[in-house]
C-alpha cells in the first residue's frame, strides 16, 4: 500500500498522540479496579466520574474547535491541551493518599479537559494538511500511531507490575506524567501551522450555515451516542465473566492491536469507497458487539469481542471524521469537528450514567443485559441516517 497524503503535519501528530496514549492508556484499564477498588467507590459513581470526564471531553470540544477557526490557528489549541492533560496524570495517582475519589474526579476530568481542547483543531490541522482524496488514509494513520500507543500502554503497566508485583496502582499514574511530556515536547518542536481564512464571528455561530449532509451526520451520531457508554463497563463486563486483571489488560491490549493494525486500511478504503459504506459497517459491527456482551456467560467471550469491537473503533473513529471535513468548508472543520464531539459527550454523559445506574438489573439469572442491549438498540437506529449524508469531494463529485 503507498502512503501517499501522509505529510509531516500527520506524522508529528501521530507521534504526539502515540505518546499522549501510551500515557493514556497506562491507566484507562486500571482505572475501573483502581476508583472501585483502591479508592472504594460505587459502580454507579465510576459511572458518574467516566461519564461527566467524557462529558467534558467530547461536550466542551466545540469550544475550542470554534476558537481555532475563528483564530485561524491551531497549533496553541494542541500545546494547551496536551500539556494539560499531561500534567493532570499525578492527581489522579494521589487521590488514594488525598482526599479520595473527589480529587481524582479532578483529575480525570482536567485531563479529559485538555483533551476538548486540542482534539477539534488537531483533527482539523490534519485536514488542513492534506489533500481531500487522501483524508481517509491521513486519518487512518493518525488513529494507527494513537492506538499503537494505546496497545503499548497496557503493556508497560504490565510489565511494571510484572516486574515490581507490590507497586500500588497510584504510583503507575506518577509514570504516566513522562510519556505525556514527550509529546508536549513534539507538538511544540515539530507541528508546522497550516495558516487558514479567519472565520469571522458571524460566520462561525450561524451554525445553520453548515451543509445539510452535516446536520444528518451529526443526528445520527447523536443517537449513536446515546448507547455509547464508557469503555470501562466493557472492561468490568469482562472482569464479571472470569477474567483476571492481567487478562483484563491483555484483552483491552488486544483490542487496541487490531483497532491500530486496521484503521489505516480501512481509512484507505473509505477513500476508494466512500465513508458512509465504512461509517455504517463500523456502526452495526458495535451493535453485534454489544449484544453479545449482553448475552455472554463465559470468559472466552471477552476475549472475542474486544477484538471485534477495535475493528469497529477503526471503522468508524477516523472516517467519520473525514465525513466531517469532506462537507464542510475549511474555515468552518473546526466548529464542525467540535459540534460533532459535543454532541458525541452529552450522549455518552447519558449512556453511562444509565449504564451505571442499571448495572446490577438482570433480565435473565447471569446476563447483564440492560445497558448492551440499549447501545446495540441505538446504533442500529442511527446507522440508516448516514445513508441522507451525501460525500461531496473538493471537485464537486457526490459520492
Amino acid at each position: 500500500m503507498r502512503f501517499r497524503g501522509i505529510t509531516r503535519n500527520v506524522v508529528i501528530l501521530g507521534l504526539v498522540s502515540l505518546f499522549t496514549d501510551l500515557a493514556t492508556e497506562m491507566l484507562y484499564p486500571i482505572i475501573p479496579l483502581f476508583v472501585v477498588g483502591t479508592l472504594g467507590a460505587s459502580p454507579a459513581l465510576l459511572g458518574l466520574i467516566e461519564g461527566l470526564a467524557e462529558g467534558i471531553s467530547s461536550g466542551l470540544r466545540w469550544v475550542g474547535g470554534r476558537w481555532s477557526d475563528r483564530l485561524g490557528r491551531r497549533k496553541p489549541f494542541v500545546i494547551a491541551g496536551y500539556s494539560l492533560s499531561a500534567l493532570s496524570k499525578p492527581a489522579m495517582g494521589l487521590a488514594a493518599s488525598v482526599l479520595g475519589w473527589p480529587l481524582f474526579l479532578f483529575g480525570r476530568c482536567s485531563d479529559r479537559f485538555g483533551k476538548s481542547i486540542r482534539t477539534a483543531a488537531r483533527d482539523a490541522l490534519i485536514a488542513d494538511s492534506t489533500d481531500p482524496a487522501y483524508r481517509g488514509i491521513a486519518f487512518g494513520f493518525h488513529r494507527a500511531a494513537d492506538t499503537t500507543g494505546a496497545v503499548a500502554g497496557p503493556l508497560v503497566s504490565l510489565a511494571i507490575l510484572g516486574l515490581w508485583p507490590h507497586t500500588p496502582l497510584a504510583t503507575l499514574f506518577l509514570i504516566a506524567l513522562a510519556p505525556g511530556l514527550v509529546s508536549v515536547v513534539i507538538a511544540t518542536l515539530g507541528v508546522r501551522e497550516i495558516r487558514q481564512k479567519v472565520a469571522t464571528p458571524k460566520r462561525v455561530t450561524a451554525t445553520g450555515r453548515f451543509p445539510r449532509s452535516f446536520w444528518i451526520v451529526l443526528i445520527a451520531f447523536g443517537i449513536f451516542s446515546l448507547g455509547n457508554s464508557s469503555d470501562s463497563f466493557l472492561l468490568l463486563r469482562s472482569s464479571e465473566l472470569g477474567l483476571s486483571f492481567t487478562q483484563v489488560v491483555c484483552a483491552y491490549a488486544l483490542y487496541n492491536a487490531v483497532y491500530a493494525v486496521a484503521a489505516l486500511p480501512l481509512g484507505a478504503l473509505s477513500d476508494r469507497i466512500g465513508r458512509r459504506p465504512v461509517v455504517i459497517a463500523g456502526w452495526l459491527c458495535y451493535a453485534g458487539v454489544y449484544a453479545a456482551f449482553a448475552y455472554a456467560q463465559a470468559p472466552i467471550a471477552a476475549w472475542i469481542l474486544l477484538p471485534i469491537y477495535g475493528l469497529y473503533q477503526a471503522l468508524t473513529e477516523g472516517v467519520l471524521k473525514a465525513l466531517v471535513t469532506d462537507i464542510v468548508p475549511s474555515e468552518q472543520r473546526g466548529s464542525a469537528l467540535g459540534l460533532v464531539a459535543t454532541v458525541g459527550g452529552f450522549g455518552q454523559l447519558a449512556a453511562s450514567l444509565l449504564a451505571g445506574a442499571l448495572w446490577q438489573i438482570r433480565i435473565i439469572d447471569g446476563m447483564l443485559a440492560t445497558p448492551f442491549v440499549i447501545g446495540a438498540a441505538c446504533a442500529l437506529v442511527a446507522a440508516p441516517f448516514v445513508l441522507g449524508a451525501r460525500q461531496v469531494s473538493r471537485e464537486g463529485v457526490k459520492k
